[in-house]
């Protein structure tokens, strides 16, 4: 098949969305597809760009983000995306976390009568609240609802995810959880060099990994930074880390890692923290779990999914500093539990793999294709 990505965000983005169409990507020049990827230019770059993917790349004009000025919004100029679109000659439209780019391509999908789905995987509506942005919640849902209900199906990554789009007025929905590389998140690549850097007391090694944002709430660490005995990293960037770095003096800042690098950190923690609510999936939670590290994170969204409380860590109540402490200083307690809570980890989310999630998503490309549009029966639905 000949799929058409149109994605908000790319490389050389960092997050959850660009990391989701990279994989998603590879996977189908492996199963022998033809996949193009239409996506925001990043300041500078030129509007055709493939030399660093074994597939099409096709840049779209951009703009700064209003309070985020590290995220670019592709700025859909309709000749040339139809242009774009049309020449890929496209079996299937695949968009990411359509908003800005995405809408115009749905529109023009429904216009070319072109098999469409999408894949929800930003809640931009906390966004809007978040960034006090002037178009505010209501009116992102009600923009979401008319791209998602224009489509196929959209693809939720979690049952969190799928209850609020039921909730909003979304039809047509179906789970689709994402992968991960559990050869290189494992418990084997724990450092005992890197935890003496970070760690040279013999300190608990607490953590948190993703973008440094203020729907991600990292100052709630900022009671679990001054527990005894205890030192938190935090590795991600973002528009508020000066800001956190001031509010957290306590906290180590590493900056953005990657690759062999953030597999050492994440296996070489005691305890892995989440603190963002506002999560439709989590995809750092998995990569922490399959990293063999137990995970403290909120009651909410995606790591509901992701975490069983109790077993492969704790879930508490969002947006409580003191929560996350208390459930820190109970596992730091105990590291009989931590090892527990660790190999159940591991063995939970082993065998999700990019591939497998890749063949299922394969499957919903022939479905839309086909022009199969029926919800499938989720547990957030009741």
């Amino acid at each position: 098949m000949r799929i058409a990505i149109v994605t908000e965000s790319f490389p050389p983005d960092v997050n959850g969305v660009a990391h989701s169409v990279v994989r998603t990507a590879e996977h189908l020049v492996a199963r022998g597809h033809e996949p193009l990827v239409i996506a925001p230019a990043p300041p500078g770059a030129t509007r055709h760009d493939t030399t660093d993917f074994p597939y099409p790349v096709v840049r779209i004009p951009s703009v700064p983000m209003p309070r985020y000025q590290g995220f670019r919004l592709g700025v859909p100029t309709t000749p040339r995306l139809t242009g774009v679109l049309l020449d890929h000659r496209p079996d299937v439209v695949h968009l990411a976390s359509p908003f800005v780019l995405g809408a115009r391509a749905a529109t023009l999908a429904v216009r070319h009568d072109l098999p469409t789905l999408a894949v929800y995987q930003t809640d931009v509506a906390s966004y809007a609240r978040a960034y006090r942005l002037s178009w505010g919640e209501t009116a992102a849902w009600r923009r979401l609802r008319e791209i998602h209900n224009s489509v196929g199906r959209t693809l939720a990554p979690s049952t969190r995810a799928a209850a609020d789009l039921i909730a909003n007025g979304v039809q047509r929905i179906w789970l689709w959880r994402r992968g991960v590389d559990a050869e290189r998140f494992q418990p084997a690549k724990r450092s005992a060099e890197l935890r003496a850097r970070l760690a040279p007391n013999g300190e608990l090694l607490v953590g948190y990994v993703g973008r440094l944002a203020p729907e991600k709430r990292v100052d709630l660490l900022a009671a679990t930074a001054k527990l005894p005995g205890v030192r938190v990293v935090v590795a991600g960037d973002g528009p508020v880390r000066r800001q956190l770095v001031r509010a957290l003096p306590e906290v180590d800042f590493l900056g953005v890692q990657q690759g062999e690098d953030l597999a050492r950190l994440y296996a070489s923690l005691d305890i892995f923290v989440h603190t963002g609510p506002h999560e439709t999936f989590g995809q750092t939670v998995q990569e922490a779990l399959a990293s063999g590290v137990p995970v403290v994170a909120p009651a909410a969204g995606g790591p509901v999914d992701l975490v069983e409380s109790g077993v492969t860590g704790l879930l508490v109540p969002p947006n409580d500093a003191g929560a996350l402490a208390a459930a820190v200083a109970v596992l730091g307690a105990d590291p009989a539990r931590r090892a527990a809570y660790g190999e159940a980890a591991r063995r939970a989310v082993r065998r999700r793999s990019w591939a497998t999630v890749g063949d299922e998503l394969i499957g919903h490309y022939e479905a839309v294709r086909a022009g199969s549009t029926s919800a499938a029966q989720l547990p957030a639905a009741s």
